[in-house]
Formats: structure tokens, C-alpha cells, sequence
């Protein structure tokens, strides 16, 4: 009962303290309520990542789709994954055509589209009609009759669409669907990429834990006063701290409110925003009842807790307020501790294994006690450096002396920087030593060509009219043009054996050049074509590639009794030559013939392949190719050649880094200005007493520079330092080396520019207090 009345007397005289007393209250509700709202998004995660992956999988085909050759029905669909890029952007979409009267329909859109007709998402549908995607109507020039509903895409500015054909056939490259909804559980991180995530976790959530930490004490030294005068009439020591936490508590209960109307306001426009084609649903950021109760039980609570610790180093007496002062420095032995033993809890958890599974509470708990460690030890870092300050100009001197009567509120004010730089140096060599287990080497060749196109449209002179459009397109200089298939030999074979079968690849002279060691090339030639020191594959192909001997080129006669056979007899006098990579870094093996020798339009099954050299100095040059192979056949495959390859997964984790990270630096940002702004309004008696006595506007600008520079040069010192140390031994944790060790040299810089940045938002502030009639009191 005795906490209850004094915690209620706290409240009372917060929300009855006048001007000032709502001044910092607010200041505190604001601050506790941008980190409550960074708290209730992170908390949104999960069910985002769920609700992003179950319409996902509810879109996507069942698998008995892919797992078996689905027979015909009323319900089944042909489609053809026609996906582009756009400037950067991917385009997702099918081409499909419906075998029945009652096709099935993708979530999210109302009916079949019919041939020529589109359901498009509403940002293609506004990309299209708008003059920058002009170059993307070209390729998909149909008619949008419907919009896709939100059901049916993963975020609101993805680009989706669904076409509907007439002519869509399965040698056409068709696959049939049975319907829509895979239920299969997504393939799981792999134990690097776990540990990335908890320290992705850990780094963004520290800092808002110590900016609401810090928010709670806003104001501290004008409450201390009013306490005192509480002393006067008769309250104990222990009262007055009560009577301290709840003022405490009230702010941090309207920082509550607040941080909810910050997280809904802020839910409203998020679908509005798109960083690194990244977006998301309002509907999507929903924190789970649990979390949220959580947090609204824990932010008050800390509140309590955080002021009743801070008052034990103040002594309210009746007669005035006193602080810790120089005579009595902060011990630094159980503050290195605290690092320490995060770095030994990571040193115990031992090496995670690729095949093992990984526990994240202790490497959770290792970064953490890292981190907070830092924020520990950075106020008697500032205080032993401030100590031995002396001297210099005017500026400097106001300064020094501010940080040295006081110096906690400024290391307050940057350990959440100091928390957030530390993590970042931390990820920064982390994702620098796994980069490499991350990034394939594909064995292609950027330079001999950009683009890889594959089409199972090989009808009339389709081959042909493919290489000379492609060559006719703007920019393209140089095209590798095939039509491939695969033969067999004729003849009946045993049940155990297996039945001679090779590729046969139809291109002309300076097509075949490029692919393998041919030096006298004709039409009407064709060769033999061995892999670079393989004997028994070069066997292998010589049991079907026999010269003056026939080939069937139909090879589905031997499991289709209906196929009609093709046969073509190899030249007696057909050269053997040996293959060479193409540009996509694929060696092709088998019989290669020019298209004199080999009609391509008799063979039966085939795919017309394409690679493209350009000119990356005309400007949309991609759009260009893509156009033309939409142009030829919508459904044909368009992919960009690339010497390395990164994981998905490990994208992803990128991804949702670079976004977290803008919001906890947004909030790193407006914790440093508030609690300068708080600072400053703490101290307008003494700056109105310096303009009194005539000191220039210039000289007190400059003094605010020094007094947010050197705590945050302390802070930078102490976060590289922590930094290095965390990333060094996360690093050893994977078993890997660190590769870089000057990665905090990004950090230092972004460092100095919030310093510059935060000093020229406070300077308007500033001016507003520095008026004698700052000294009126009552």
C-alpha cells in the first residue's frame, strides 16, 4: 500500500507540475514512444514473414503438379512462367491457357482471364499506364481486364500479372497444373545464416532498450529539485524515490500510448513506402497479443526499476541536491566485466557446425552482455577523458567544464549510437568473413555475352528468325545461336541396356566456332563433338554418333509407341573436334551440324538457345532484348549472365538488415536530438545567464558541437574497440577467418555526421533560449 500511495503521488505530481513538469513529460512520452512503436514493428516480424509466405505457397502449384505428369481435365490449366525484369525490378507472371470450362484460378483474381486478356497487381497496372513503362507495355501488350487482390501477391508494390492464351501447347514449353496451394515447409537457414539473424536481432533491439532507458531520465535534474523540496516538508529518502518512479511511470505509461498511435499512424502509410523493392502490408504488421503484452508490461516496469536505480547515486536533501562529483570516479572493474563475460559465453558455445542444429540463446545472450557492457563502460571513459581536459578557447572550455560537473547525461545520450556503431562493425566483418560461403562462381562469361535465352518454340524458321531478330535488335553486337535437341541411336536394345543418346546441336559456322575447336567450317558440315579429356564420355558419345550411320531424332520413339520416327544419316566425313565452354560457361558435347546439314524444322522436340553480347552504353538495352524475345515468344526464358551468384537466402537476411537498420538509425537520430533538446532545456536558466553577462550567440553554437562531439568520440572509441572484439569472436564461432579489420571506418564517418546533424537541429532551440528573460522565476 505504501508503494502504491507513493507511486500515485508520483503521478499526481507529473501530470499536475505545470509547464514545465508536461515539457518533460512529453519529452519523455516521445522518447519512450518512438522506441514502444521500433518495439511493436519488431515484434511484427513473424506474422509478417508468415503471412508474406502463406500467400506465397497459396499461389504456388500443388505439388503433385510437379511431381507427376497430371492427366487432363476440366479443371487443368497449361501455363508457362513468363517472369521478366524491368530496370531492375522483377516481373513476375504466367501465360496460361484453360482445358476445360471450370479452370482453376490463382488466389486473388476473380475469373480466367481470356486470350489477350490480363490480371495484373496495382503497381504493374500503374507502371504500365505511366510513361516510364513504356518499353514494359511493348512486351506486355495486352489488355488488363481485372486486378489482382491483395491475397494474391506478397507485398502491394510487387510486380505480378497473369495472361491468358489460346495457343499455349505443352511442346510449346506448357505445363499443366493441377491447381493452386503447396503446403511443402520452406527449406530451413542454414546454421550461418541463424547465427547472422540473432545478432541482426540483438544489434537492432539494443539500442531502442537503452533509448528507452535513457528516456525514462529525461529531465532528472529539475525533479531532483522539486524532490527536494519534498525533503523539507518531511518525506524520507525512500519516499522520494517512490515519489521518482512514478513520475517515471506516468511518462513511460503515455510513451505507451504514444508509441501505439506512432506504430498505427505509421502502419498506415507503410504500404505506401517501398525501400529496395522491399514493401509490405499494414494488414501485415500485426505484433502477436502475447508480445504486445509484453511490452506493455515491461517498458513501465523498466521504467520503475531504471529510476530507483539512478536515484541511489543522488542524495535529496532537504536543503539541495548532490551528485557524484569527481572526488568520487565510476569504477570501471565490474563494467569490464560485463563485456568480458559476453565474450567468454561466446568462446563456450564452441564452433557451429553446418550440420548441427543451433541453439540461439546463448549467442543471443553473449552479444547482448557484449553490448550493454559497452554502454557501461562508456561513462567512465568520458569522465577519465573530460577529467584531463584543460584549457583552450572560450567554446571548448564551456564544454569541458559541462561534461566534467556532469557527464552522465551526455554518455546517456550517445550510448545508444555507441550500441548501434558496435553491432554494425560486429555484422559488418561477420557478413564480410561468410560472404564467400554465400557468393557461387557460375563459370560464366560476362564479357562474350550478357544475356542466355531458351525457347521451346522451334517451328518453321523460328531458329533463324530468332538469331536475326535478336541481331537487328538496338544494341545487341554479337548473337551465339543454337537449336538443341537430343538424338539416339536406332535400334532395339536389351532391358538392362541402356539406349546410345547424345545431343545434337544445329547453328551455323560462326555459332559452332564458338562452341567448340572448329577450324574449317561450311554449310552442310557436321562434326563430332568430344568433351576435353574424358575418354569414356567421348565413348559414350561415339556409340551414338556413328559416322555414315543413322540417328533418330525423335528420341521419344523408344517410350512413346505413337511417335513418329526421323531419321538423318551423319556424313561419312564428318570431323571430330573437341568442345570449348560457351559464354554461360556449358560445354556441349555430342554432333553439332550446320543448319545446311540439319534442317531445324524437322526436328520433332527441340529448344532454340540464344546468347547475347551488347553494348551496355546504350542506355535500356536490356528492355530491348527482353522486348524481342517476348516479341518472338512470350514464354521464352530471358537470364542474365553473372561471374558470381548469391544465395537467396542469404539476399533475404541482407535485405532485412538494410531495412532495419534505417529504422533503428531514424531512431538512433531523434533519441541523440531529444536528449539534446532536454539537455538544453535544463540548462536555460545558465544560458540565460551567459547571454546576460554578454556571451556571443557563436561561442555557445560552438560549445554545443563540443559537448556532443566529445561523448560521441568517446562513444565511436569504445564502440570500434567493442566492435572488433564481438565481430572477431562471432567470426571464430563460424570457424572462419576475419578478412577485413577496417570496416568501422564507415561507422566513424556516419558517426561524425550525426554529430553535425544533431547540432544543427538543436541550434534553433538554442537561439530561442539564449534570452536574459530566461532568469524570471517563480
Amino acid at each position: 500500500m505504501t508503494w502504491l500511495r507513493d507511486l500515485g503521488l508520483g503521478l499526481r505530481f507529473a501530470a499536475a507540475g505545470g509547464r514545465e513538469g508536461w515539457a518533460r513529460t512529453a519529452l519523455t512520452a516521445v522518447g519512450v514512444g518512438l522506441g514502444v512503436a521500433l518495439l511493436l514493428a519488431a515484434a511484427s516480424v513473424p506474422h509478417l514473414l508468415d503471412q508474406r509466405s502463406s500467400r506465397d505457397q497459396a499461389r504456388a502449384e500443388v505439388p503433385a503438379s510437379r511431381d507427376a505428369d497430371v492427366p487432363k481435365s476440366d479443371t487443368t490449366v497449361l501455363r508457362v512462367n513468363a517472369a521478366t525484369t524491368y530496370r531492375g525490378r522483377t516481373v513476375g507472371g504466367f501465360l496460361m491457357r484453360a482445358e476445360g470450362a471450370h479452370p482453376a484460378v490463382p488466389p486473388g483474381v476473380d475469373a480466367f482471364p481470356g486470350p489477350g486478356e490480363m490480371a495484373a497487381s496495382p503497381a504493374l497496372r500503374e507502371l504500365l499506364a505511366s510513361p516510364g513503362g513504356a518499353l514494359l507495355r511493348e512486351r506486355l501488350p495486352y489488355r488488363v481486364t481485372s486486378t489482382i487482390a491483395d491475397t494474391g501477391l506478397r507485398s502491394p508494390y510487387e510486380l505480378y500479372f497473369y495472361v491468358g492464351s489460346d495457343s499455349l501447347t505443352r511442346d510449346a514449353g506448357g505445363h499443366r497444373l493441377a491447381g493452386y496451394g503447396d503446403d511443402t515447409p520452406g527449406e530451413p537457414l542454414t546454421p550461418v545464416l541463424v547465427v547472422l539473424v540473432i545478432l541482426i536481432c540483438v544489434v537492432l533491439l539494443a539500442p531502442v532498450a537503452i533509448f528507452i532507458a535513457t528516456a525514462v531520465r529525461f529531465g532528472g535534474e529539475r525533479r531532483d529539485r522539486r524532490l527536494a523540496a519534498l525533503r523539507l516538508v518531511g518525506t524520507d529518502i525512500r519516499t522520494t524515490r517512490r515519489i521518482a518512479a512514478g513520475e517515471a511511470l506516468f511518462g513511460s505509461l503515455l510513451g505507451l500510448l504514444a508509441g501505439l498511435v506512432f506504430f498505427l499512424v505509421g502502419r498506415g502509410f507503410v504500404g505506401d513506402i517501398e525501400l529496395w523493392n522491399l514493401s509490405v502490408f499494414p494488414s501485415d504488421l500485426t505484433p502477436a497479443p502475447w508480445q504486445a503484452a509484453l511490452i506493455a508490461v515491461a517498458v513501465p516496469l523498466c521504467a520503475v526499476l531504471i529510476t530507483l536505480v539512478a536515484m541511489r547515486a543522488v542524495a535529496v536533501e532537504p536543503l539541495g541536491v548532490m551528485r557524484g562529483t569527481g572526488n568520487r570516479r565510476r569504477r570501471v572493474w565490474w563494467r569490464l566485466l560485463v563485456p568480458a563475460l559476453g565474450l567468454t559465453v561466446l568462446g563456450l558455445t564452441g564452433r557451429v557446425e553446418a550440420d548441427m542444429p543451433v541453439n540461439p540463446y546463448p549467442i543471443a545472450a553473449g552479444a547482448v552482455l557484449v553490448l550493454f557492457g559497452l554502454a557501461l563502460l562508456l561513462p567512465w571513459l568520458l569522465e577519465a577523458c573530460v577529467s584531463r581536459l584543460h584549457g583552450g578557447p572560450l567554446p571548448w572550455q564551456l564544454a569541458v567544464r559541462r561534461l566534467q560537473l556532469n557527464s552522465g547525461a551526455a554518455s546517456r545520450a550517445v550510448s545508444g549510437i555507441t550500441v548501434a556503431v558496435a553491432g554494425a562493425v560486429a555484422l559488418q566483418m561477420l557478413f564480410a568473413a561468410v560472404g564467400d560461403e554465400f557468393r557461387t562462381m557460375t563459370g560464366q562469361d560476362p564479357s562474350r555475352a550478357r544475356f542466355h535465352t531458351s525457347s521451346e518454340v522451334v517451328t518453321g524458321e523460328a531458329a533463324a528468325r530468332t538469331i536475326e531478330e535478336f541481331r537487328a535488335t538496338e544494341g545487341v553486337e554479337r548473337v551465339i545461336g543454337t537449336v538443341e535437341t537430343y538424338v539416339v541411336r536406332p535400334g532395339t536394345f536389351g532391358e538392362n541396356e541402356v539406349t546410345p543418346t547424345t545431343s545434337l546441336t544445329v547453328g551455323d559456322c560462326r555459332t559452332l566456332k564458338e562452341l567448340a575447336e572448329i577450324r574449317s567450317c561450311k554449310e552442310g558440315d557436321a562434326f563430332v563433338v568430344h568433351p576435353r579429356g574424358d575418354k569414356e564420355l567421348s565413348d559414350w558419345v561415339d556409340e551414338t554418333a556413328r559416322k555414315g550411320e543413322e540417328i533418330e531424332l525423335n528420341s521419344s520413339v523408344e517410350w512413346d509407341p505413337g511417335a513418329e520416327s526421323v531419321r538423318w544419316t551423319l556424313p561419312a566425313d564428318a570431323a571430330t573436334v573437341t568442345t570449348s565452354r560457351d559464354p554461360i560457361g556449358e560445354e556441349h558435347s555430342g554432333i553439332m551440324a550446320t543448319v545446311g546439314a540439319v534442317d531445324p524444322r524437322t526436328l520433332p522436340s527441340a529448344r532454340t538457345i540464344a546468347q547475347i553480347k551488347v553494348d551496355d552504353g546504350v542506355e535500356d538495352v536490356s528492355e530491348y532484348v527482353r522486348n524481342t524475345a517476348a516479341r518472338i515468344d512470350p514464354g521464352m526464358r530471358v537470364t542474365t549472365l553473372a561471374s558470381t551468384e548469391r544465395d537467396r537466402q542469404y539476399a533475404s537476411v541482407q535485405t532485412g538488415l538494410r531495412s532495419g537498420a534505417v529504422a533503428t538509425l531514424l531512431l538512433i537520430a531523434a533519441s541523440m536530438l531529444i536528449s539534446q533538446l532536454e539537455q538544453l532545456r535544463e540548462r536555460k536558466r545558465l544560458l540565460s545567464v551567459l547571454v546576460a553577462f554578454g556571451t556571443r550567440r557563436v561561442t555557445l553554437g560552438w560549445s554545443v558541437l563540443w559537448q556532443t562531439a566529445v561523448p560521441m568520440t568517446a562513444g565511436l572509441l569504445v564502440a570500434i574497440a567493442g566492435g572488433l572484439g564481438l565481430g572477431a569472436a562471432m567470426t571464430r564461432m563460424l570457424a572462419k577467418t576475419v578478412t577485413r579489420w577496417s570496416l568501422f571506418l564507415p561507422m566513424a564517418g556516419a558517426g561524425a555526421a550525426l554529430v553535425v546533424a544533431v547540432t544543427l537541429l538543436s541550434l534553433p532551440l538554442l537561439w530561442r533560449l539564449m534570452r536574459p528573460d530566461g532568469l524570471r522565476t517563480e
